[in-house]
């Protein structure tokens, strides 16, 4: 802004031929306004476009000077898994987003099997989208089975190569009377330790002996160390529902961004696979 003073201001009229009166003053705009008083962005907002989809992922926080207020690997775009698998005896199709708001949207044609999913969602904050039919006129096996294969796969996808995650998950859950702790690695090194006293053979149509088979072969695909004890619990379903909330909070924090991590692989070895 330039600003031409006139000449009353600057001298009496004895002085009227003075240098003073063609003198011309340039001053900074913001040097007028107290610092208090200024206005200044607390935060814009760039989204990230995944290179493979067209809509943005996730918003990152850039401060007034142009740097990350928050910076982890998800900016280059959010960590999904698919998988697709048919057999014979089922079709099975998985979409997990590790970094999702909880949307559960399951439909396996048992009932028991997509209301303990909806735990996985909506307890993990993982995205759990799980379409499914299957041979259930024999009975729920297959199916089980096949869908904790797929979601086991989605998961060793989403993952990818690792970085910067926390890597293990511990965590207790109750529900009423049953207590159920969960601990988990996401070492590459399947493996299952299951300690659950489910009173009953069944809950609803559901045989209760497809939950260690379902915690197995999700265990075997996805590659995670995995440790199921049974604290306290006298109801098969409280019992059940449990360990799957349990997991889930156990699996959203191993799959959770360590920001001290700084983006490098959990492991002394400098690698985490299934080898």
């Amino acid at each position: 802004m330039e600003l031409s003073i006139r000449s009353h201001l600057l001298t009496s009229p004895s002085t009227s031929s003075s240098p003073l009166l063609k003198t011309r003053v340039r001053v900074s705009q913001t040097s007028l306004i107290p610092l208090r008083f200024r206005q200044q962005p607390l935060f814009s907002t760039h989204l990230r476009m995944d290179a493979n989809r067209s809509t943005p992922t996730r918003a990152s926080v850039v401060d007034g000077n142009g740097s990350p207020a928050i910076s982890s690997p998800i900016e280059a775009g959010a960590r999904i898994g698919e998988v697709k698998r048919v057999t014979k005896e089922t079709n099975v199709s998985v979409r997990i987003n590790l970094d999702g708001s909880g949307v559960a949207d399951s439909s396996t044609g048992i009932p028991f099997l997509d209301h303990m999913l909806d735990q996985l969602a909506s307890h993990g904050l993982f995205d759990v989208h799980v379409k499914a039919t299957g041979d259930i006129h024999i009975d729920d096996h297959h199916t089980n089975e096949d869908v904790a294969l797929a979601i086991g796969t989605a998961l060793l996808q989403g993952l990818g190569d690792r970085k910067g995650i926390y890597r293990f998950g511990d965590f207790s859950a109750p529900l009423d009377e049953a207590l159920i702790h969960v601990s988990l690695d996401l070492s590459g090194r399947p493996h299952l330790s299951y300690d659950l006293c489910i009173p009953t053979e069944r809950v609803g149509t559901y045989d209760t002996q497809l939950v260690e088979h379902f915690f197995q072969s999700l265990v075997n695909t996805s590659g995670m160390t995995l440790h199921i004890r049974q604290l306290a619990g006298k109801n098969s379903h409280h019992i059940i529902e449990a360990t799957f909330k349990a997991f889930a909070r156990a699996l959203r924090q191993a799959t959770e961004y360590d920001p001290r991590r700084r983006g490098t692989v959990p492991s002394s070895k400098g690698v985490l696979s299934r080898t």
